[in-house]
């Protein structure tokens, strides 16, 4: 007779933490991410795109929201897009990452955009300051050191 009381106890348990596990993952869902052109996506973005680069191989805008500024590009390429990333991603940022185009902001821009895009979310280094450097002594750089 305990043993069925037992059981019973943990179905109910069970089935009560996967009820409130699916209700707190649908809560903070994140749509399908986003594809089209660099205007279709500025559209869902709620943005009107001020164009910077109109290339066969990128396109960027400089976009303003209530959420703040941002960059979106697209690209004609998968590696295009990936290149594109590495390099920036030396500035720092906050890089919100679809099929052939990025969206780059600080992180709350990125997160409340992400919201209407969907996308995964890329950070940045954070060591570059704006500055020429501490000449080299940091693990992983190169540099000369004075004795």
């Amino acid at each position: 007779m305990r043993t069925q009381a037992q059981a019973a106890v943990a179905v109910v348990a069970l089935s009560l933490s996967l009820g409130l596990m699916a209700g707190c993952s649908e809560d903070h869902r994140t749509p399908k991410t986003a594809t089209g052109t660099l205007e279709q996506l500025a559209a869902q973005a709620e943005c009107t795109p001020e164009i910077a680069t109109d290339a066969a191989e990128l396109k960027q805008a400089n976009c303003t929201t209530q959420d703040g500024r941002y960059v979106l590009a697209t690209f004609a390429t998968d590696r295009g897009q990936r290149e594109w990333i590495n390099g920036a991603k030396d500035y720092g940022g906050t890089y919100l990452v679809g099929r052939k185009w990025v969206a780059v902001g600080e992180g709350k821009v990125v997160t409340a955009l992400r919201g209407r895009l969907g996308g995964t979310v890329e950070e940045g280094s954070q060591h570059h300051s704006g500055s020429s450097g501490s000449g080299g002594s940091e693990p992983g750089h190169s540099g000369h050191r004075t004795s």
